[in-house]
């Protein structure tokens, strides 16, 4: 069964350049409000950039599960290898696209258009074929939570936004029940909300996180349960 051209499969591909690109820019701004002097509107920045960072990992170990180590031990020299040289395939299939196609169709542009601006064409990602429907379910689990992470970032940066307009920090606080206290991935902002669970890790909805096995992971980035914290929502004026 052949997935390769699956909407998914090319959401995935979309998303990997959408975070990619998100930690760069990130991590240009933190540089600029580094320059500025705004330390700490810099290190939000950068944090956030890391956190963008494991997304991106986490949509391309579904593109190219083949790549996804889990235990370096387990495995035999020759996978190993095997692995290292995929790695060295993509890497060169990469490059060679930039320099034989990519690179010369916009020079070309360039020279067309006479006033000096290139037109970017947007590269199409080829995603090898995925039998497991499995890895796609999951995938679709991801986006889901990436959505509140997202929403999450968006956030901070509005209230780093408004208080540079000279505005009060938002007053936050936790729920002050269990049942309903959603907790915070500190490594890649993943939130964990009782009320839904983590079907996909065996964990149903309605268990709180203290009930939640101490073996359990971060289902986006596999940080452990240690690096979890409470997640303090803004109090509604």
């Amino acid at each position: 069964m052949d997935l390769t051209n699956s909407n998914t499969a090319n959401n995935l591909a979309e998303a990997f350049g959408g975070e990619s690109m998100a930690n760069r820019k990130y991590l240009f701004f933190a540089e600029v409000t580094r320059h500025l002097g705004m330390h700490e509107l810099s290190k939000l920045f950068r944090e956030t950039a890391q956190q963008e960072t494991e997304h991106a990992f986490a949509h391309f170990r579904l593109m190219h599960p083949e790549l996804a180590v889990t235990d370096a031990a387990s495995l035999t020299p020759e996978q190993k290898k095997a692995i290292a040289a995929r790695c060295l395939e993509l890497a060169i299939e990469g490059e060679t696209y930039e320099y034989s196609v990519m690179y010369p169709g916009f020079a070309e542009q360039a020279r067309t258009d006479r006033d000096g601006s290139a037109v970017v064409e947007f590269e199409k990602q080829q995603v090898e074929s995925v039998e497991h429907a499995q890895t796609f379910r999951k995938a679709a689990h991801n986006f889901g939570l990436l959505t509140h992470i997202e929403n999450h970032h968006a956030q901070q940066y509005s209230e780093a936004l408004q208080a540079l307009d000279g505005a009060a920090p938002a007053t936050k606080a936790k729920t002050g029940n269990p049942a309903t206290q959603k907790w915070i991935c500190r490594q890649c902002s993943m939130i964990y909300d009782p009320i839904t669970g983590d079907p996909d890790s065996g964990i149903a909805p309605g268990t709180p996180f203290e009930a939640i096995p101490d073996d359990w992971k971060c289902p986006i980035c596999g940080a452990q349960k240690k690096l979890f914290v409470i997640y303090e929502e803004a109090v509604a004026a």
